[in-house]
């Protein structure tokens, strides 16, 4: 059992459904810790992609990584409002600190005017077929897609911009206080 403590600092890998590594990000700061799901937070955060390119994130980030639920969700805190980016994925798992899923290509995109879009039918429909997903696992991942599209349309908590912005105050505050205990 993992024993989970506000401020540790976790790291995030992302697998396509043939085991390989996809992404891997090298920092997630541990937030919140609800029954279902924990609360992450990031900032120019370097990310490593599967061929070996690095590059780092360029706005804080709000992470929402569920126990149960087939997805995770992204709150971008961009100058010009909250864009989400949630993923169709597996529930979460820990191991070493480091927080585990695997992607399964399609995306939501929601715009900070309200709008949304889906995004990556095609790579999925390449993915399905070349990683032979099955007919349950195709079944699980479109409920998924519906289920935070439902999410989303409800208001849920994670697509609360002041919710957002405080989780995102709140990580501040733990990497301060973090770099000024460096210096006692």
């Amino acid at each position: 059992m993992n024993r989970f403590h506000i401020g540790d600092n976790y790291q995030i890998q992302c697998y396509k459904h043939n085991g390989k590594v996809h992404r891997a990000w090298s920092e997630a700061v541990l937030l919140d810790i609800q029954k279902d799901f924990l609360v992450f937070g990031n900032e120019k955060t370097q990310v490593t992609e599967a061929e070996g390119s690095v590059w780092k994130t360029k706005e804080p980030a709000i992470m929402y990584f569920f126990k149960n639920s087939w997805f995770n969700i992204i709150a971008q805190l961009k100058k010009d409002g909250i864009y989400y980016y949630c993923n169709i994925a597996t529930p979460y798992v820990i191991e070493d600190k480091t927080i585990k899923y695997i992607d399964y290509d399609l995306d939501l995109r929601i715009f900070p005017t309200g709008e949304y879009k889906i995004l990556d039918k095609l790579e999925y429909k390449y993915h399905k077929k070349i990683m032979s997903y099955s007919e349950e696992l195709d079944f699980v991942i479109t409920k998924s897609l519906e289920e935070l599209i439902t999410y989303y349309k409800e208001k849920a908590i994670m697509f609360h911009s002041e919710k957002n912005k405080k989780y995102y105050d709140k990580y501040k505050k733990i990497q301060n206080d973090n770099k000024n205990s460096h210096f006692l």
